[in-house]
């Protein structure tokens, strides 16, 4: 990949001494054509807001330190704190103290090249890392674009089942409404035929007369004329269990019930054909008929 500018490089050293080793180890050397870099600031500082803002954005930031101690943990602080703050973070290592008069430039210089090298080193190494990161990165895009789609797809058919879903409820709810009705429907169906096998019952345990027309009966027995009021009048007098005679019929459980009471009745005429008003004048004195008319 062509780069558009030079890579930015920062050192943090401790103190105003350091600036001035580095400054003097880096003289009339061509970074920019060996490495296609350039050191664009040297920063003295141990404070790390400070150096948050000085280093921010950096490709490669270095943290030159003594070796002692003091250097290293300072080293450790600036790494950990300014490892989001820039592309890359290299230690520096310088090898005398600040007390010392005389530096060797071509050490610092060695070890700033080293440590360029190595930034740059690592950088290669990771190159692979971030393209297999970049080619997941783009399955991960596919899967999710497959995911978006899918969930698409989904919500289409989760609103679909919903919609069934309401309708399937909308009919069970008229379902239940008629099961309800139906169930009303049945107990009161039971009801009357409860009501009608007990009215069944009764009419059973009664004695149900059948209804003939008593002119017509009277003459199929007798082939005979019926005077009526007679067998009114007669019929009221003796009051027969299950015989009923009025307005033209005579009602009995059965025919031959009605017609063996009329051959009685036909048989008190005959009896009484000649004496029918002294058995009516009887029948009003006494308040009945006596049984010494009906031995006569």
């Amino acid at each position: 990949m062509e780069v558009k500018g030079p890579i930015d490089v920062r050192i943090i050293v401790e103190g105003a001494s350091d600036v001035e080793n580095i400054s003097r180890a880096m003289q009339n050397i061509a970074l920019g054509a060996e490495y296609h870099i350039t050191i664009s600031s040297i920063i003295p500082t141990t404070n790390t807001e400070i150096a948050k803002k000085v280093t921010s954005g950096a490709d490669i930031l270095l943290i030159a330190t003594d070796v002692d101690a003091p250097g290293r943990e300072l080293a450790e602080k600036f790494t950990k704190i300014l490892k989001d703050e820039v592309g890359h973070i290299e230690r520096v290592k310088l090898p005398f103290g600040h007390d010392v008069e005389y530096l060797d430039p071509a050490i610092i210089r060695a070890e700033i090249k080293n440590a360029i090298i190595r930034s740059g080193l690592i950088s290669i190494a990771n190159i692979k890392k971030f393209q297999e990161m970049e080619e997941e990165l783009v399955e991960q895009e596919e899967e999710i674009k497959d995911l978006l789609l899918e969930l698409e797809k989904n919500s289409t058919l989760n609103e679909k089942l919903f919609s069934e879903n309401q309708r399937l409820s909308d009919e069970k709810e008229i379902i239940n409404k008629k099961v309800t009705e139906l169930n009303d429907e049945i107990k009161r169906i039971k009801q009357s035929y409860a009501d009608i096998k007990n009215e069944y019952g009764l009419l059973r345990n009664k004695n149900l007369f059948e209804t003939f027309s008593l002119t017509d009966l009277w003459k199929d027995t007798f082939n005979e004329d019926l005077d009526e009021e007679h067998v009114y009048f007669i019929t009221n007098e003796f009051k027969p269990e299950n015989i009923i005679t009025g307005q033209g019929f005579i009602a009995a459980p059965t025919r031959k019930d009605a017609a063996d009471w009329l051959k009685i009745i036909r048989t008190v005429l005959i009896f009484y054909d000649s004496k029918i008003e002294v058995l009516k004048e009887e029948i009003d004195n006494n308040n009945g008929i006596s049984s010494s008319l009906l031995k006569e």
